[in-house]
């Protein structure tokens, strides 16, 4: 049991990386291949930050008040460029951008910030029927779980996230009534950047980050969109539910170089039983 709610966390965390990926490329047709560096880069401000004032609260902020500004400031220069094309043009031209964001941002954090980081949580481990499950686990399930409450009712109860949704389906559309596409994609960037922080955030509370974290991030993130249908929110959090506890287990009783075997396997299993949700 404690080994499926070790599952769950690491689920909870590759869903909610999925998402910041599924959210921008399904409204925008980005790739964000810089989010591992923003998850990163936000785990490593609240440590320093955690180091500097002792208090977890203002650290957590103020890593998240950095990444969400550094993302500001991504969309409103390098995308905007992006955004200037469009249909497949724009997916590569985006992925070129962000692959080269992501190079530069691993530069300046291999200068600067080029150790290991963690976040002590200091949460008690919970004993039920002589099972014990970690602290940090229940955490990242608890706060995984808020904030995809938070995202449902963000999308299906208020009027900017039925916005969103329109230019999803049809952005002409969403034109003539008013809506403006670029501002509801710096919105939803900025909040897909704020996820992939939380997530990096906690992924720090249970093991330690550093530079070279980010391209593992970001692939895991990947894979976890891909499996889940691209621009599929629910599908995207049922993926990374899935293979974060097939990982675990797979790690656990085979050990962890052959449980990415296990998860790519995974991976090309659904791809090939669902192949046409994932174009």
């Amino acid at each position: 049991m404690a080994l499926v709610v070790d599952g769950l966390s690491t689920g909870f965390l590759m869903a909610l990386l999925g998402l910041s990926i599924t959210l921008v490329f399904g409204l925008g047709g980005v790739l964000n291949l810089s989010l591992g560096n923003f998850a990163v880069i936000a785990a490593t401000a609240t440590a320093v930050l955690l180091g500097l004032s002792g208090s977890l609260l203002v650290a957590v902020l103020g890593g998240l008040l950095v990444s969400c500004l550094l993302g500001l400031v991504v969309d409103r220069s390098l995308l905007s460029l992006v955004y200037r094309s469009s249909g497949e043009q724009r997916t590569l031209v985006g992925i070129f951008t962000m692959l080269g964001l992501s190079i530069v941002l691993d530069g300046v954090m291999y200068v600067y910030y080029p150790s290991q980081y963690s976040i002590p949580l200091d949460v008690p481990s919970l004993t039920v029927a002589d099972v014990t499950f970690r602290g940090s686990s229940l955490v990242i399930i608890a706060v995984s779980l808020l904030l995809i409450a938070l995202l449902h009712t963000f999308f299906e109860r208020t009027y900017l996230g039925g916005a969103t949704q329109t230019i999803m389906q049809d952005e002409t559309g969403a034109l003539v009534c008013g809506i403006s596409p670029r501002r509801m994609r710096t919105l939803v960037f900025i909040v897909s950047i704020a996820i992939a922080a939380i997530a990096g955030i906690l992924f720090a509370a249970s093991a330690s980050v550093s530079p070279s974290s980010s391209f593992r991030l970001t692939i895991q993130a990947l894979i976890v969109s891909i499996a889940g249908g691209v621009t599929s929110i629910a599908g995207t959090i049922f993926a990374g539910l899935l293979l974060g506890i097939v990982s675990t287990v797979a790690a656990s009783t085979i050990g962890s170089s052959w449980s990415s075997v296990v998860l790519f396997g995974v991976v090309l299993g659904v791809i090939f039983v669902r192949p046409g949700e994932i174009v």
